[in-house]
């Protein structure tokens, strides 16, 4: 039983060493769009979080130190 468990954590310690952590270039003209409409949709949603959030919250910083230090 031990043996199955210690194997079983081998394989799937390779495994997830194996899959790639990174997302691939698109490589059609579609794909870019979409990549960048994704992108504009993500920075947004971090500008509409950090409009909301109060300088107080723990997260503020968090969530506005991606903004560049010119925006309000």
């Amino acid at each position: 039983m031990i043996r199955a468990v210690i194997l079983l954590s081998l394989v799937l310690g390779t495994a997830a060493c194996a899959l790639p952590v990174y997302e691939p270039e698109p490589v059609s003209p579609q794909q870019w769009q979409e990549r960048q409409d994704r992108i504009a949709r993500e920075a947004a949603e971090r500008d509409r979080l950090c409009a909301m959030s109060r300088p107080e919250d723990p997260r503020h910083d968090q969530l506005c130190n991606s903004l560049p230090k010119d925006r309000p």
